[in-house]
């Protein structure tokens, strides 16, 4: 079956950067959208953006855009998502998703496979 498998998370303080892998197993990576979530204490799982197989064309949600940035490498059936510039409101657990299909959607349900989370900690 289809395994991702998160990590690169920890502490850090304010200001600081993290670069976070998933890597896909088990299913053809090169034809899955993939995309990032995050669920802080008490909050609901967010979208963070996500890049498309076709094009790898991006989209982020405005909370992050301009300080993180998603990438892929299919040789190594990896996604990546470089965490810049963290504040403490980016404390959370960072999850990796994937789907067949083109459309880079930011909805939880269109994703059917899921990592289990990596802990990112921002320190003020």
């Amino acid at each position: 079956q289809v395994q991702l498998v998160e990590s690169g998370g920890g502490s850090v303080q304010a200001g600081g950067s993290l670069r976070l892998s998933c890597v896909v197993s088990g299913g053809p990576f090169k034809y899955y959208t993939m995309g990032w979530f995050r669920q802080a204490p008490g909050k609901e799982r967010e979208f963070i953006g996500g890049i498309r197989w076709t094009d790898e064309r991006t989209h982020y949600a405005d909370s992050v855009k301009g300080r993180f940035t998603i990438s892929r490498d299919n040789d190594k059936n990896t996604v990546y998502l470089q965490l810049t510039s963290l504040r403490p409101e980016d404390t959370a657990v960072y999850y990796c998703a994937g789907r067949r299909g083109v459309i880079n959607t930011d909805t939880e349900r269109d994703y059917a496979y899921w990592g289990q989370g990596t802990q990112v900690t921002v320190s003020a």
